[in-house]
């Protein structure tokens, strides 16, 4: 009789985790954050994501928050304006920097930020067990140890925790792209590893989704070429060959002839207050976020 191997009981979701890490690009270190930081700005906060993220989130009124990988503080400033103590976390001094000045402009003075990584020994900032009632972690896990970071995150909460994660393969990926020029298969879907190592752990957490769309715009087709292909690379370099990968650049300029088109809005400041490129994307894609969450 044929035996059964039940993978989805007997796998170690996080071991798997592990090992989809260390094929990955490296994580962008603090120094590119820093660097980025002048290119983002809190008013961005009322943006559709994180109206529904804090909605979902169900933060109650006088409850402590701790953000950890808060960027410049797109949920901390909206929490301190609603009168929420929050702890913001980022290893980025640039976008703690961001934040701050946010938060002086609009007179809040009831988010703490803190310069602290995922790798760093909490405690040792004064991050422990129980200190807030509710633990955010926004589009910002990246790390090598995914059971490690979530149940950290769990033992900060003394009632709830919500995190988002991606659903397909990078926010950075246009999954559209890859699947017209011939590599569909890409390694992501971060979120349900999330998902099974909980279960794992005994948390059942609740599922929704955010989705949100996002125009990419380019000061030239040169520049197009040059930045699709290089998300080309980051995305296949896993799960293609080096022929495979050639023959996909040489869709890329096939698919750029037919949805590079001039951009209406050149010039104009887009969603972060960056100026719009002279071209576009024909049609805009969506990102979809896995927003879990889980009460103690």
């Amino acid at each position: 009789m044929d035996t059964f191997t039940p993978l989805l009981t007997s796998t170690d979701w996080n071991d798997e985790w592990k090992a989809l890490q260390a094929l990955r690009r490296r994580p962008d270190d603090a120094g590119f954050w820093d660097k980025r930081s002048a290119t983002f700005a809190t008013k961005d906060a009322p943006s559709p994501y994180v109206t529904e993220f804090l909605r979902l989130a169900d933060v109650r009124p006088g409850e402590t928050v701790f953000d950890m990988g808060c960027g410049t503080g797109a949920l901390a400033v909206p929490l301190g304006e609603a009168g929420h103590k929050v702890v913001a976390a980022d290893f980025s001094q640039g976008m703690l920097d961001v934040m701050q000045a946010e938060l002086d402009a609009r007179g809040v003075r009831t988010v703490f930020p803190k310069l602290m990584s995922w790798a760093d020994d909490w405690p040792a900032f004064g991050v422990r067990p129980g200190m807030t009632d509710v633990a955010l972690a926004s589009r910002s896990i990246a790390t090598a140890d995914l059971r490690e970071s979530l149940l950290r995150l769990t033992d900060i909460a003394r009632r709830r925790v919500c995190v988002t994660l991606a659903t397909g393969a990078s926010p950075r990926v246009d999954e559209r792209i890859l699947a017209a020029v011939g590599l569909p298969h890409v390694l992501g879907r971060d979120y349900l590893y999330a998902f099974n190592i909980l279960a794992t752990e005994g948390i059942q957490a609740e599922v929704a989704y955010i989705r949100s769309q996002r125009e990419d715009t380019f000061a030239s087709r040169e520049e197009a070429a040059e930045k699709l292909g290089a998300m080309i690379d980051d995305a296949s370099a896993v799960a293609a060959t080096a022929e495979e990968r050639a023959l996909a650049h040489g869709r890329l300029e096939g698919w750029l002839d037919e949805n590079l088109v001039p951009n209406e809005h050149a010039g104009e400041p887009d969603a972060k207050g960056v100026p719009q490129g002279a071209f576009r994307l024909r049609e805009p894609r969506t990102v979809t976020w896995a927003f879990l969450a889980w009460n103690k």
